[in-house]
């Protein structure tokens, strides 16, 4: 069997910064904002003082009876520490389960019930502005990481706790429970194994091994993603000087970049669209980029193309990844400067061989293409092992022989690439690929922050733009770039904060959609 051949050895989250230390106990960790279980650490630390910080919260967390196999939900303000939080409750034997601080507070309780009474650390700002008091009745306590709140257990209170050792668990038993993006309704609790998660640093550490140890990592990435948790443990691991931001502001990335020149930098594909910016800026932030690595999602070939121009280095590449929450890393492909002209951003690149597999399965019985595209169906050690409480869902996510639907349209070239046309669910009649489509947009109108394709209601696919500092749109522009282009509507113009987002910054293509072609008070307005 495929999984077989992968073999079972997996990772202990609770130790990867005892490890690391012990390899690289000098080696930096450089932050973009305070951590907020401990500020007075500063914003320079070491791999040596983030393995005491989860060895002390840890600690806290047993002091607060906290026990292997409990489930800890970590929903907090946004910072670096939902991430090592993670580690301190794999420390003590416990499942950590990261939702995103953008989740509303609505949706973190039903997530809550779904999970069985857990334990849940968040902080005093979540309490007081977000959470319902109901997540006291559906919780087995309540920890709160930063401030204080009546009811709940401050982990300040039990600093000082006596350490205790770190527990080992069987590396086929949960160890990481992460939500999907919630594009189509309430996410879903992926469950991962010590083994899934040591496999999905495999791609990972084929991608990176043109790359220098000493090159500084610099990782702008959802604190409570599963690529986080993999990511950080791998970098660690490795050496990597470590840049992690909160952030995706320009200015402040610019300034960062420039005092701590990355050569690596990974992050979403939308973050890496708003950073194009610093391919002009006079600090040079992106001269030292050696690698450009996105997660799970396909590039724009204009975002490649601009990254690629901004580096000074000799060889330096983009590595586009492919694949989901549930499976990880499936496919990749790598750009350089002689790749950037021309380049298909459909293309998402070849398997990991010994490591993932994908297929394309047909539609209409007819060989799949551009113009019949088929399921895409995957294999992978990293695939996790079940939605939480949603067996059922996760079986039907199987063909009968065991293939993982990934949910993606799309076809396999003579030469072995997968193309990936469109999600399932947003498929439009009439347009074999509005990623495509997007794609020669995003070329030709180099001012388009956003483009998103969703359907009209009935009528022609509606277009949604939104522009580099808000300015309007050239309509004469616009009409020239949809030229040769599927019959769309008039473009909608809105502001990026406008557009409803996932906590790793995709577009919610579906309720956008709802949001232009349901009920209106007026025309749907397009200069908004």
């Amino acid at each position: 069997m495929f999984l077989q051949r992968l073999g079972n050895k997996g990772i202990q989250l609770g130790t990867v910064f005892d490890r690391a230390a012990a390899r690289h106990p000098a080696s930096p960790v450089y932050l973009d904002h305070d951590l907020d279980i401990a500020p007075g650490l500063g914003r320079r630390l070491t791999l040596t003082e983030i393995a005491e910080l989860v060895d002390d919260f840890a600690a806290r967390l047993w002091a607060a009876q906290v026990r292997p196999g409990e489930r800890v939900v970590v929903h907090k303000s946004d910072s670096f520490d939902i991430s090592l939080l993670a580690y301190c409750v794999a420390r003590v034997g416990g499942v950590p389960v990261l939702l995103s601080p953008k989740l509303d507070g609505a949706t973190v309780a039903r997530l809550l019930q779904r999970l069985g009474h857990p334990t849940l650390v968040t902080d005093q700002a979540k309490l007081e502005r977000e959470l319902p008091p109901e997540i006291f009745e559906s919780t087995e306590r309540v920890l709160v990481a930063a401030g204080g709140f009546p009811g709940a257990t401050s982990l300040a209170s039990l600093a000082g706790a006596e350490r205790v050792p770190a527990v080992t668990m069987p590396q086929d038993l949960p160890a990481l429970i992460t939500h999907t993006s919630g594009t189509t309704g309430l996410p879903k609790l992926a469950v991962q194994t010590g083994i899934t998660i040591q496999a999905r640093c495999r791609p990972q550490s084929v991608l990176l091994a043109p790359v220098g140890r000493r090159e500084p990592v610099a990782v702008h990435v959802s604190f409570a993603h599963s690529r986080m948790i993999s990511g950080t443990a791998l970098f660690a691991l490795r050496g990597h000087p470590l840049i992690v931001m909160r952030d995706d502001d320009t200015r402040r990335a610019a300034e960062l970049f420039a005092r701590v020149p990355p050569g690596v930098i990974e992050t979403h594909p939308n973050t890496l669209l708003h950073w194009e910016t610093l391919a002009g800026h006079p600090a040079a932030p992106l001269a030292n980029v050696r690698c450009f690595s996105n997660t799970f999602d396909a590039i724009h070939p204009r975002t490649v193309d601009t990254l690629l121009g901004a580096s000074r280095r000799t060889m330096p590449f983009f590595a586009q990844t492919y694949g989901q929450s549930e499976t990880g890393a499936i496919a990749a492909r790598t750009y350089t400067r002689r790749h950037r002209a021309g380049a298909d951003g459909r293309c998402v690149g070849r398997t990991f061989p010994g490591m993932t597999e994908v297929r394309v399965v047909s539609r209409d019985g007819r060989p799949p293409t551009k113009s019949s595209p088929g399921h895409i169906e995957v294999r992978s050690g990293g695939r996790i092992v079940t939605y939480f409480g949603e067996q059922e869902r996760f079986d039907n996510q199987f063909s009968p022989d065991g293939w993982w639907r990934m949910g993606d349209l799309g076809y396999r070239t003579k030469w072995g690439c997968l193309h990936l046309l469109d999600r399932e669910v947003d498929e439009i009649p009439g347009i074999s690929s509005t990623l495509e489509i997007e794609d020669k947009l995003f070329t030709r109108l180099p001012e388009l922050l956003e483009v998103i394709i969703v359907p009209g209601g009935g009528g022609a696919p509606i277009p949604v733009v939104c522009l580099r500092e808000d300015r309007p749109l050239d309509r004469a522009r616009w009409r020239a770039a949809v030229a040769g282009l599927p019959a769309l509507a008039e473009p909608v113009q809105r502001r990026l904060d406008e557009l409803p987002h996932t906590a790793t910054t995709k577009v919610k293509r579906l309720e956008l959609s709802r949001q232009l072609t349901g009920p209106q008070d007026g025309p749907l307005s397009t200069t908004k």
